[in-house]
């Protein structure tokens, strides 16, 4: 079996840019319509390497959020690897991780998701292996709605319960602003709230984003376009957490902001600028003001 030493992957955070909640199905899932871009610059970072003497893979955890990421089963990279081991025996062998994890946990960037993707492409390179293209994309589906996006790690507009991924064109230069006031929110908690107050208001199904929404040749097309759209998700999630409502508050509070949003189910928010100058003093300035907050600048793709 060949292989390498070692690969690294990052795994960069994930960004709901708008989260449309269609409805709810009857297995249990949701049906979304969603614009997702990655902001490589704030990424969790992993290291796998072969363990020859080994019956198993295993997982090692260190960095500024390690303290909250499980490392037995629960662990979503460590299931990846579980998993391609037991589908193709005959491509992988036991690996050791190794995950700096940087990224809040539980905060709506895709952070789980986007470690299991990384294993998955990871666990690729270091065997240099192939399994068929659409077994694993359907492996990573089955891992989590966010993680076949994820996997592919370019902007796109996912539909489906997370397996319609569609590349969509950002432009070449939007900066983002990402910030967290220190909490976890539960997904399922989140969008049990959303389910209840959809029955309160007698709302059946939500209607999705326009057709046309794929490319975008300027900043402020694509801004004025995402001002159509909206995350179905912030509502109730600022219910849940009212500190979700004081990070929105403290972004659009923010010189140049242009637009600002919870990503995913929370706690992560965002605000989009025109220049990185701008988005950098922004940061300093919400550093200044709330020094117990997990803060990061990057550009979108």
């Amino acid at each position: 079996m060949e292989r390498h030493a070692s690969v690294t992957q990052t795994a960069p955070a994930k960004l709901n840019l708008s989260l449309h909640v269609l409805r709810r199905r009857a297995d249990g899932y949701h049906e979304l319509d969603s614009l997702v871009a990655f902001v490589p610059d704030l990424s969790d970072r992993l290291r796998l390497a072969p363990t020859p003497a080994a019956a198993e893979n295993t997982l090692m955890v260190h960095g500024p959020f390690a303290a909250a990421v499980p490392t037995d089963g629960r662990n979503l990279a460590l299931r990846a690897a579980n998993e391609m081991l037991r589908r193709w025996p005959d491509l992988f062998a036991p690996v050791h991780i190794e995950l700096r994890k940087a990224l809040p946990v539980a905060a709506g960037i895709g952070g789980g998701s986007a470690d299991a993707a990384a294993v998955l492409r990871g666990l690729c390179a270091l065997y240099r292996a192939h399994p068929p293209e659409a077994d694993l994309r359907a492996l990573a589906l089955e891992l989590g709605a966010d993680v076949p996006v994820c996997l592919s790690g370019r902007a796109a507009r996912v539909g489906g319960i997370g397996e319609m991924i569609r590349p969509v064109r950002l432009p070449s230069t939007l900066h983002v602003l990402l910030c967290n006031p220190g909490i976890a929110i539960s997904t399922a908690a989140v969008f049990r709230r959303l389910a209840e107050l959809r029955r309160a208001e007698n709302v059946r199904e939500a209607p999705g984003m326009a057709p046309q929404c794929m490319n975008f040749a300027s900043i402020a097309d694509f801004i004025d376009a995402l001002e159509a759209m909206r995350n179905d998700l912030e509502r109730p999630a600022c219910e849940r957490a009212p500190q979700v409502g004081e990070c929105l508050r403290a972004l659009r509070a923010l010189p140049g902001a242009r637009l600002v949003r919870m990503s995913g189910s929370g706690a992560t928010c965002f605000a989009l600028f025109e220049s990185g100058a701008g988005a950098r003093a922004a940061e300093d300035r919400l550093r200044r003001k709330h020094p117990d907050w997990w803060v990061g600048v990057g550009v979108a793709i």
